[in-house]
Order: C-alpha cells, then structure tokens, then sequence
C-alpha cells in the first residue's frame, strides 16, 4: 500500500505562502532532501491554485510524475502534464493509496491537505521549516483539525537554519 506523504516548506509561524500566495521567501540555495524523497513518489496530489501558482514559475516541474489536480471546474480544464479531478477527494486518495505504486506526494494546497488531514489519511509529514517569521499568510494547519498523534523519525538541521522534520502518523 502507498503512503501519502505530506513533504512542504513552511515559515517558523506556520505559513506555507504569503497572503498573496507567493513563496520567494523559500531557499532554494540547496535541495534540503528534496531530490531522494521526489524518487521515492511516482503520483502527485495538487490543489487547482496550487497547480496554477506552479505554471507561474515556467515549466511545469513533475512531467515525469503522474500528477492529479483537484478541480471544480475539471471537465473544463485540459493539459497534457495532469489528469483533472473533480471527484471526491476522500475516495480518490483512498483508492490511490490501494494501488500498486510507490509513494503519494501531497504537494498542496492547504484545502486538499486540510481535508486530508481531517480525514487522516496523510501517513508522513516532512516539514521544511525555514527561520523566519512571516507574520500572516495561508497557514499550513488551518483550524480547526481533529488531533493527530504523531511519531518523530528524523530531525536533520542545516548550516541556513532551516530544520527538517520526518513524522510519521500513528494509528488513530
């Protein structure tokens, strides 16, 4: 069975994007992890603002993954790279996980990881979290949430600053 996998950058106060959705705060000096985890996944779980904040930055990034959008307006919206999905979440990703495969990487945003949460279906979160304050933006942990006991795997600092956390989600 594959896990779904929570990987994400967040501020010291919690946010994974300014206000306006921007992310240039983040380092991007080094990889942080990010090359070995994106070989352990093979499918994708994005948000529809998060798979258009992606376009933003050029080309899009995961072509060689299978990427899912979840999208209201999905038989409206086409492009080679994802698979559009307006169907429920909850079952999507529990008949995802079921699959032959390797991991699952919720990429974002905060609305499809929120309902994931909620509805523990998240196995491991590796938190990126960078030294600095924020002080407002679209929080990684909207409220409210139910409460989700955890397990710490790794702690790993680097020379910037920045400290990464591996949990893993214990049975509720």
């Amino acid at each position: 069975m594959s896990q779904l996998i929570l990987f994400i950058a967040c501020s010291l106060d919690g946010y994974i994007a300014s206000t306006s959705g921007a992310v240039d705060w983040l380092f991007s000096d080094q990889d942080y992890g990010y090359d070995e985890f994106y070989a352990t996944c093979d499918r994708l779980l994005i948000g529809h603002k998060t798979y258009k904040q992606l376009l933003t930055f050029g080309a899009y990034p995961y072509s060689d993954k299978q990427g899912y959008v979840f999208s209201r307006s999905a038989e409206r919206d086409r492009d080679e790279n994802v698979v559009f999905v307006s169907e429920d979440l909850v079952s999507f990703v529990k008949d995802l996980k079921s699959q032959d495969g390797k991991h699952i990487w919720l990429v974002g945003g905060a609305a499809i990881a929120k309902t994931c949460l909620e509805k523990n279906l998240v196995d491991k979160f590796i938190l990126s979290i960078h030294p600095i304050v924020l002080g407002n933006g679209i929080p990684l942990f909207a409220p409210p949430l139910p409460s989700l006991s955890l397990r710490l795997e790794h702690c790993q600092t680097f020379a910037t600053g920045l400290v990464q956390l591996t949990y893993s989600a214990l049975p509720s």
